[in-house]
């Protein structure tokens, strides 16, 4: 296990991103996202090279790549830290999905047209996985890309693709031919999305956000050089891909302040009532579950890195991650919804006065939270697919 509480190095390293959050950071987003509020797109690129002019924003890259070279506790650290400031969180597409699989399997060319801007933050990214009819079933994949000299043809729909509002380019597995194993025959390519016949169209989820697309492509002309790795091998840089973004899920530190914060709510007498939430012995009970949970994800998320600090890739531990990680996000998102109201019942149906500050003022950001959190379970392979692969590449049922 990883000691992050006693090595000097390792403090000194803390407060120095600590202090970063608090005092170099713009602060107008850390009060947008207390505010439950979504960031524009020039919002998010400003949010991003903030991080990028440090070096930060890659924060699991190597040097060579343009990252900062941080060891495995020291990527910890500031995602923890970015949490427990209150941070966008950044978004993955770029740094954590599609950036380690171009230094990993692509040419130089590729790595010297796109590292670049993914590190700096100037460049934005979009995944281009799930399609209508290939969802959880990532393997059936229809969207076509056929050869035409030295480009591909691409027609086919993306849908729920995150953050192509924001992006310039999107990563796509595509079918470039039919073979009897449906793996087989999936090409990584990417794209750019600012170009004739590729049409994002917004899709609005339940908490009133946009921050999902569907992405059309009609006869949109790419080069062969933007494909990733060798044509009809995309299954295997995926699921390298896929490895990376379930442990992308954890963050420790956001569940602990969100933890924290609820602890303070139900310990405090609402307006017009007589106890303390906490001291209601099933809601303490819950609690109690959730911080265990978090504990026991961080445990399991300190074992998983370590088990690569030598360069590889996370394995089938990804899929127990993944579950750990997303359920106890929607466990701690439910606690706050019953927390929040408890108060905002009391002041209601006590007609309490108007100026009245409580906690209820948080209750909307916190519900769209709550809202917002339930695709966990499903987005990145659904939960049910992950207890799958592990009956049957972990425990060999």
């Amino acid at each position: 296990m990883m000691n992050l509480d006693h090595d000097p190095k390792l403090l000194g390293f803390r407060e120095e991103v600590r202090s970063f959050f608090a005092n170099d950071y713009p602060k107008d987003f850390l009060a947008k996202v207390a505010a439950g509020a979504s960031l524009t797109t020039p919002e998010v690129r400003k949010a991003e090279m903030a991080l990028g002019a440090k070096g930060w924003l890659a924060s699991a890259w190597p040097k060579e790549h343009g990252g900062p070279g941080w060891s495995i506790e020291e990527q910890y650290i500031f995602d923890e830290e970015l949490e427990r400031a209150g941070a966008p969180t950044v978004t993955p597409m770029g740094v954590v999905y599609v950036g380690p699989v171009v230094y990993t399997f692509g040419t130089e060319e590729q790595q010297a047209q796109w590292l670049p801007g993914i590190a700096d933050g100037s460049v934005g990214w979009a995944q281009g996985y799930s399609e209508p009819e290939a969802g959880s079933d990532l393997a059936s994949v229809q969207f076509s890309a056929a050869r035409d000299g030295d480009e591909y043809v691409l027609n086919g729909t993306k849908i729920w693709t995150s953050a192509a509002n924001h992006a310039d380019w999107i990563f796509l597995l595509t079918r470039t031919s039919q073979e009897e194993k449906k793996q087989m025959g999936i090409t990584f390519i990417c794209a750019e999305l600012d170009q004739p016949g590729v049409t994002v169209k917004p899709i609005i989820s339940i908490d009133g956000k946009y921050h999902l697309s569907q992405v059309d492509f009609e006869d949109v002309r790419v080069p062969v050089a933007n494909r990733i790795g060798e044509e009809g091998k995309g299954w295997t840089y995926s699921q390298y891909l896929l490895g990376n973004e379930r442990t992308s899920y954890a963050r420790i530190g956001g569940k602990r302040s969100q933890l924290a914060n609820i602890r303070a709510i139900a310990s405090e007498v609402p307006t017009g009532g007589n106890r303390r939430l906490i001291e209601d012995a099933a809601f303490a009970t819950r609690l109690s579950a959730a911080e265990i949970k978090v504990d026991a994800l961080e445990i399991t998320t300190l074992r998983v890195l370590c088990s690569v600090k030598d360069g590889g890739a996370p394995s089938n531990e990804a899929s127990i991650l993944k579950i750990m990680a997303t359920e106890t996000a929607q466990e701690i998102t439910e606690l706050f919804c019953v927390a929040a109201a408890e108060h905002g019942m009391r002041k209601f149906a006590d007609s309490v006065s108007p100026e009245w500050t409580g906690h209820s003022s948080f209750a909307a950001p916190g519900v769209a939270t709550y809202l917002g959190t339930r695709a966990q379970s499903i987005y990145g392979g659904t939960n049910e697919i992950q207890r799958n692969i592990i009956a049957k590449r972990v425990l060999g049922l």
